[in-house]
């Protein structure tokens, strides 16, 4: 160990043995004593060192040295170099005061290639360079990065980073600039060539060759633009690294569309027959089933495939058939009564038959059986012929009747039966008669013509005319021209005269129109 190193050592010692912090004790005294008497040997020591003039990666350093060669003053500095660094002059040579030398650090490189990483020191920026001296060689088509980043083959290594050392020692540094030495070392550049690999492509019945610097099957599928859908086979796997000469096949997914239970679905399929594209999506026939076309046969592109969904019910239907009503003539009854003998009731004639749906439509329907659950009962109604004769005390004398009906009355004259005067049929009633005060206009379904009848409030009269708008229970009293007929619209109960006519001449049951309100 030389004087020099021998001093570093004994002060690094005793440095090592100082407190944290400053503390009073009873050594303080001597310890501070003999640090200053360390501290002044080192300093005297040094200062009677030749001056030489250190130069790293550029980086100028002024030292002093007892130390006679290049190689023991860079040993004594702690200063590590490869063979690959460059040092001048040389390391036998003699130092003599005012020196200069000169250190060009290799730069590390980190190169991954052909599955193996080489760790290499190099004093080269071009990637030529790097590459002969390593003895690699690129094809064209090799991508090249440098640091993660995508570079041509002609690059060069980007300016040196140089990273600040942990050991670097601030308190020596103006006469040991062993700190400065390691923290020139620049950082490591990570070099990746990723090999181009010729590969076979069977797309179908086409096929084509291309170079990949891909790691996976599926990103130099990618690369080169091919789509591949969840449905298409790709041997070998889209995971798998391309190797020399690797030959990769594709077979298509066939596009088809299923239409079932109502939906319409997109799908694709490498299923040969329209069975095994249903078994592949889970889709089942159940009973009567069926599809288009049919489970066997095989796929085209862009096929359509309806599943039909089979359905067979026994359904149960009834027809209402009507009852008649029928009237009863009944002698005990008084004329214009009626009485209900017997509620009519529809009958039932029920059907059974077999219906086919197919998906929800029906398509056909067989009646199996049709028979009578109910017949039908007539609505009897039993109307009254007792004729009874009555009296009537009026304000014109007593009168004889035989029917009483409620009428709807209104009044009517010549002049507004809808004629003009010089009209040749003015005032010619229906039968002939000339109309005024006397003269009725009835429904002859009701009151035969030439009735007598009997009014409140307008007197006897006889059924001589007609109207369009007189239909039913509805009597229409005749004025005279020489005084206007009054504004009528009410019910009035009118007497039918005697004598009774002939039985088959009555018309036992009138009409039910107008209604009374």
């Amino acid at each position: 160990m030389n004087l020099e190193t021998g001093l570093r050592l004994s002060i690094i010692r005793r440095l090592g043995r100082l407190p944290g912090k400053w503390q009073v004790g009873p050594g303080l005294g001597r310890g501070l004593g003999m640090f200053g008497l360390l501290l002044t040997l080192w300093g005297g020591y040094t200062l009677t060192g030749k001056p030489v003039n250190l130069v790293i990666d550029g980086q100028p350093h002024q030292i002093r040295t007892h130390q006679q060669t290049v190689e023991a003053m860079l040993q004594s500095m702690d200063l590590k170099l490869y063979a690959e660094d460059i040092v001048q002059p040389p390391l036998n040579a003699s130092l003599s005061a005012g020196d200069s030398i000169t250190i060009q650090l290799a730069r590390p490189v980190s190169i991954e290639v052909d599955g193996r990483i080489l760790n290499v020191l190099t004093q080269q920026q071009s990637l030529d360079a790097i590459m002969t001296e390593n003895e690699l060689t690129l094809n064209r088509r090799d991508e090249i990065f440098i640091n993660d980043n995508k570079v041509p083959p002609d690059s060069s290594l980007p300016p040196p980073q140089f990273v600040p050392s942990a050991s670097a020692n601030r308190l020596f540094a103006a006469t040991t600039p062993s700190g400065a030495v390691a923290s020139s070392r620049p950082e490591e550049v990570q070099l990746v060539i990723q090999r181009a690999i010729l590969v076979t492509l069977h797309d179908e019945q086409t096929s084509s060759t291309f170079y990949t610097t891909r790691t996976t099957i599926g990103e130099a599928l990618a690369q080169q633009g091919i789509t591949l859908f969840p449905e298409d086979t790709v041997t070998p796997g889209l995971d798998t690294r391309p190797t020399s000469e690797m030959e990769i096949f594709i077979k298509r997914s066939t596009p088809v569309t299923l239409m079932v239970d109502g939906h319409t679905i997109e799908t694709r399929t490498q299923q040969e027959t329209v069975g095994a594209v249903l078994a592949q999506k889970g889709i089942a026939l159940m009973g009567q089933d069926f599809t288009h076309p049919p489970t066997d046969q095989p796929i085209s592109t862009n096929e359509t495939i309806e599943i039909v969904r089979v359905r067979e019910t026994i359904e149960i239907e009834q027809d209402v058939i009507p009852f008649e009503t029928k009237w009863i003539p009944d002698e005990a009854l008084p004329l214009d009564r009626q009485e209900v003998r017997q509620t009519g009731a529809g009958g039932v004639i029920k059907t059974r038959s077999r219906v086919r749906y197919e998906n929800g439509q029906e398509v056909w329907r067989e009646i199996e059986d049709e028979w009578l659950d109910q017949e039908p009962r007539d609505h009897l109604i039993a109307y009254g012929t007792k004729i009874t004769i009555q009296t009537l005390e009026t304000e014109d004398g007593p009168i004889e009747y035989w029917r009483k009906i409620p009428m709807l009355t209104t009044a009517y004259s010549a002049a507004t039966s809808g004629k003009a005067p010089d009209h040749p049929r003015y005032g010619i009633t229906r039968t002939g008669m000339q109309a005024g005060y006397g003269i009725v206009a009835v429904d002859p379904k009701v009151i035969p013509l030439l009735t007598n009848v009997y009014v409140p409030g307008y007197g006897k009269a006889i059924a001589g005319d007609t109207g369009g708008g007189v239909l039913g229970k509805h009597i229409d009293l005749g004025y005279d021209d020489d005084k206007p007929p009054p504004l009528l619209y009410e019910w009035r109960d009118v007497y039918v005269l005697t004598p009774v006519p002939p039985a088959d001449q009555i018309r036992y049951v009138l009409p039910q129109w107008p209604q009374r309100q």
